[in-house]
């Protein structure tokens, strides 16, 4: 049950080697995500993405667990309410 909504930030070492891998983890939760957005410059070493998802408590921790198993990836998720309805 998606019960809560969440919003993730997501910070990418080495972007431009790292970022596919993340995008795929992204694609997985794409039915979960409500909005994305990230920095896109391509001069930078860093990627930034912050996601807002709805989940349950396991279901955020694993996605947020499927983004740290990427190399370079820090990613950092808070609950901040209840799911919409």
């Amino acid at each position: 049950m998606l019960d809560g909504i969440y919003l993730m930030g997501v910070l990418i070492e080495e972007r431009a080697v790292h970022g596919p891998e993340v995008q795929e983890v992204l694609t997985r939760y794409g039915s979960v995500i409500l909005n994305r957005s990230g920095i896109p410059d391509p001069s930078r070493k860093r990627g930034i993405i912050s996601v807002t998802f709805q989940a349950d408590e396991a279901g955020a921790e694993k996605f947020r667990q499927d983004l740290l198993r990427v190399p370079g990836v820090r990613a950092e998720a808070v609950r901040l309410g209840d799911a919409l309805t």
